[in-house]
């Protein structure tokens, strides 16, 4: 195949190519174009006003950048090592942990990854990470459905996976919770055993998550 240059297109098809260098509109009543050398005056007071919206701009970006830094240090100290007033600006300049807290639930109301972020942001134990994404999806039906019981069930789980890939199971057995699916038989064979609670109270929100998972559909 043959590629025609420009000249010989513009012979083929019986036009003239003009150049853009030589090509100039001259206005009807004959006036010259402005070259674009001429030079553009500006007013000393828009000048003024650009000056004032870049010094607004740069302050702005410095706040900004102020606030992003004290927020990454107070993340990095950790939930114990936190001030009051540490907290304070916490909740003050995180756009979404302020949101969240503004919702005035009860942490078993929240969504899993509602208490995710919280736990991160907050420096607390950040339990919801060892979950998976049905299993957040699990436990944020639980939660919509009202049954906080079941949902603290799978709190439970959560937390037993902080041991890692090591826990005790039923008889003496050992399993590893990390890789070990949610579902009744093996909160019955495996989870239920590696909470002791002398209250009864992890034994019963274990209970309701069996039941719960025995009458809802897998996620």
């Amino acid at each position: 195949m043959q590629i025609q240059s420009p000249s010989n297109l513009a012979t083929t098809y019986g036009i003239r190519l003009q150049s853009p260098i030589t090509r100039q509109a001259v206005p009807a009543n004959g006036t010259a174009p402005a070259s674009t050398a001429d030079s553009v005056s500006i007013s000393g007071a828009a000048r003024q006003a650009l000056a004032a919206e870049a010094a607004a701009s740069s302050k702005a970006g410095d706040a900004d950048g102020a606030v992003e830094a004290r927020l990454a240090e107070i993340r990095a100290r950790g939930a114990v090592n936190r001030s009051q007033e540490d907290q304070a600006f916490l909740f003050a300049n995180d756009p979404r942990l302020a949101a969240i807290a503004a919702q005035q639930k009860s942490p078993d109301q929240l969504t899993a990854d509602e208490l995710d972020y919280m736990q991160k942001a907050t420096g607390l134990v950040n339990t919801m990470a060892n979950l998976s994404p049905a299993e957040k999806a699990l436990y944020d039906k639980a939660v919509a459905s009202c049954n906080t019981q079941a949902a603290a069930g799978i709190g439970q789980i959560a937390l037993v996976r902080m041991m890692g890939h090591s826990a005790g199971g039923a008889g003496g057995s050992s399993y590893d919770p990390l890789s070990t699916p949610i579902t009744a038989a093996n909160i019955e064979n495996y989870f239920s055993h590696s909470i002791v609670d002398p209250s009864g109270a992890s034994r019963t929100r274990f209970q309701a998550l069996i039941e719960y998972l025995q009458t809802t559909p897998a996620a």
